[in-house]
């Protein structure tokens, strides 16, 4: 028989973000979060550094998580990790952390799946979020690393229906940024630059691909060739432009992403749209699925920004929801730098 009051305690570090959040059921205690700031450095994550990093940050994490939560680990009824994907460094340390937690602490031991999280985290009930959407629901994982639309039948059976060939939207935000000369990671500042710019100023190709299936490369191949053109006859091109670029580049990739998710609604006859990752926090997408939502009739779920960027929080309520199912890992479960979103 199932507890009333389930607490789990998630650990996170799949890439550059150590993070450990507490959970009662779905509800949210607490939920920490400590960036790397040594990346802006070298212009992008660093493997070696990042798993170093984590190493030294995941005991005062946890140890703040369950603090905030008010909780201790004996109050714990399971543990939960990242286990894929994510860099392998990276993810072995909050692996190898929450296995002893697990064997020590003598509590179930649950591995979730990263990509998972990022469209569950819209089922996390706390302050700022109460709602969540209705299955079947089309999500888009946006990212540095994945671009993909995926139809949510249930908690745990998800289907790729399109995705990325090439560039990531979050990997063409920051190939982009670095022509314009911003700094790493790029995004942020792209969208902020881009509200002070003319999103119709400059026209960059939105590559034609078949299906529901998404190519960034050519936007930024696009982007590319055209400042090569423009720096010869100006050199201050991009000083002069930055705003217009940021903007007109924005337009294009939101446009891009926009568009499929706009056909993958028409083709499956799905209204109900959630959409997950880095990328969520980007301004202007969330414009444009507001907008379109109006003209759809959409029910469009957002995560507030806590939830977007990689965070423990998002891998509780998956864990929660394994626990209710009793889908648990043994300590046999290793990480995986490589995990699709349909794998367990």
């Amino acid at each position: 028989m199932l507890k009333k009051e389930i607490f789990i305690l998630a650990v996170e570090s799949s890439c550059d973000d150590t993070s450990a959040a507490v959970f009662k059921n779905e509800h949210k205690l607490s939920n920490i979060v400590s960036t790397q700031e040594i990346h802006e450095v070298y212009g992008g994550v660093v493997p070696e550094l990042a798993s170093r990093a984590h190493q030294q940050n995941i005991v005062p994490v946890v140890d703040q998580a369950l603090k905030k939560a008010g909780i201790t680990l004996q109050d714990l009824d399971a543990v939960a990790f990242t286990k894929g994907p994510g860099l392998m460094g990276s993810l072995l340390v909050a692996n190898s952390f929450v296995k002893s937690l697990s064997l020590s602490l003598n509590i179930p031991l649950i591995g979730v799946n990263h990509m998972q999280g990022h469209l569950l985290a819209h089922f996390i009930k706390d302050e700022n979020q109460d709602k969540s959407p209705d299955f079947p629901f089309l999500g888009a994982t946006i990212s540095g690393g994945h671009t993909q639309l995926v139809k949510v039948t249930n908690h745990f059976k998800m289907e790729v229906i399109g995705e990325t060939l090439d560039d990531a939207i979050g990997e063409a935000f920051d190939k982009c940024g670095k022509m314009f000369g911003l700094p790493y990671p790029a995004g942020p500042e792209i969208d902020k630059l881009a509200k002070e710019g003319d999103p119709k100023k400059f026209v960059f190709a939105k590559p034609q691909v078949k299906n529901l299936d998404f190519s960034f490369s050519g936007l930024k191949t696009s982007v590319l060739y055209f400042l090569q053109r423009e720096i010869k006859k100006n050199p201050d091109f991009i000083k002069e432009n930055l705003n217009d670029l940021c903007a007109s580049f924005q337009y294009t990739a939101v446009k891009i992403l926009t568009d499929k998710i706009k056909k993958a609604s028409q083709q499956t006859q799905i209204k109900t749209i959630a959409i997950g990752g880095g990328v969520s926090a980007n301004s202007g997408i969330r414009e444009k699925l507001k907008e379109e939502a109006k003209k759809r009739d959409w029910k469009v779920f957002i995560p507030p920004f806590e939830y977007c960027t990689d965070n423990a929080a998002m891998i509780a309520i998956v864990a929660y929801f394994k626990y209710k199912y009793s889908y648990f890992s043994d300590l046999t479960s290793t990480a995986q730098a490589r995990f699709k979103i349909t794998e367990h």
